[in-house]
């Protein structure tokens, strides 16, 4: 995967100049983890939290003052947007009891997760949508856009697709929606929040090592927004071995941060001058750090802060998981036209004939 990555980037060069922008709502219900809401809603905006409701509050609540422009814009919109997340959390207790069934089941700790939402290139125009659901962590059913069926990998969600691939009707909506609706709500969003979600930050780089011996680390972090690059290279040319990438993670004052490591184990000192990290963002100049030992921080002496950095990253990442990353199951990631989570679908089983209701049901029912 990792010479596939580096043939294209090659191949097509680094790309930081479009912007795609994203509406995304995140759910998830879980069973026997006693710390744990039942049900969460999280709704995103380049991927920025503007909502959050839970089955413990049971309140809708706005993140961002400039989210608040659009609900104010009908005043009872929060109060409606509630009352569908508290049917949205019985349709996914009714879910989990199915599925437990299916899977056979008894007992332990499970989780439904769900995405659903638009893309927009800010560019070009293109437009994608997607629906995809999981159990457990594994893929359960997602929705192809193009050809308006479903996709079950496994054989438990099967039922599931063949109904909902016969409700064709409820199938040309959610497309609909995801080419325009979704998409028009998308770019109210990003123009109430552009001071926010338009703006740059430039990044701060260190290089740190744990020993002698261990990768040196290009770490960058403080930068918004996070369609960031970040390379080794040598004597000029990008190294596409070497390098282990790491993952852009978000800090907690809304900026990102992301590592790349180098292995220089037969790289002899005298040629490390040779290598430089380089940084690329929109909308500022590339920023370069040669690779110099008297620059590459440590925990060698007294000098603690690479640890304190590696512990804060891993303490994040554990955090995120915890609010966000759970909402997702490794895959990319409204009663008012602002927030109505299509995506999310009713099968026939429950519907006895009559039209879904996305906007009350953003969990797939799944009933038997």
């Amino acid at each position: 995967m990792k010479a596939l990555i580096g043939l294209l980037l090659l191949v097509f060069g680094h790309n930081v100049s479009s912007v795609i922008h994203s509406l995304q709502f995140f759910q998830t219900a879980s069973s026997g983890l006693p710390t744990f809401p039942e049900y969460v809603m999280v709704v995103m905006v380049d991927e920025v939290q503007i909502e959050y409701y839970d089955s413990n509050t049971r309140r809708t609540i706005s993140k961002q003052d400039w989210a608040d422009q659009a609900n104010r814009e009908d005043p009872d919109s929060l109060v409606r947007e509630t009352e569908n997340r508290k049917g949205n959390q019985q349709v996914a207790e009714g879910n989990m009891g199915t599925l437990k069934k299916r899977f056979n089941q008894t007992g332990g700790a499970h989780i439904i997760q769900s995405m659903t939402g638009c893309e927009w290139d800010d560019e070009d125009g293109t437009t994608e949508g997607y629906n995809q659901h999981g159990y457990d962590g594994e893929d359960f059913l997602s929705l192809d856009l193009k050809t308006l069926t479903w996709v079950a990998p496994v054989h438990q969600a099967f039922s599931t697709k063949l109904k909902l691939d016969h409700n064709t009707a409820y199938n040309q909506y959610v497309k609909n929606y995801y080419t325009k609706e979704c998409v028009d709500d998308l770019k109210k969003l990003v123009v109430y929040g552009k001071s926010t979600l338009q703006r740059t930050e430039r990044p701060r780089v260190s290089l740190l090592q744990r020993s002698p011996s261990s990768p040196v680390v290009c770490h960058a972090t403080g930068f918004y927004p996070d369609r960031v690059v970040v390379f080794w290279r040598r004597d000029g040319q990008e190294l596409h071995e070497q390098v282990d990438p790491g993952e852009v993670l978000p800090n907690h004052d809304g900026t990102f941060q992301v590592s790349v490591d180098l292995d220089l184990t037969a790289v002899p000192q005298e040629d490390w001058g040779r290598y430089e990290c380089v940084v690329q963002l929109k909308g500022i100049e590339d920023i370069s750090t040669t690779l110099d030992p008297a620059h590459i921080r440590t925990n060698r002496g007294d000098n603690h802060i690479l640890a304190f950095i590696l512990t804060g990253v891993a303490v994040l990442a554990v955090v995120v998981a915890a609010v966000v990353g759970v909402f997702l199951y490794q895959k990319r990631n409204d009663s008012d036209k602002r927030h109505k989570p299509v995506g999310s679908v009713t099968s026939s089983e429950n519907t006895e004939g009559q039209n879904p209701s996305p906007e009350a049901q953003p969990l797939t029912t799944v009933r038997s």
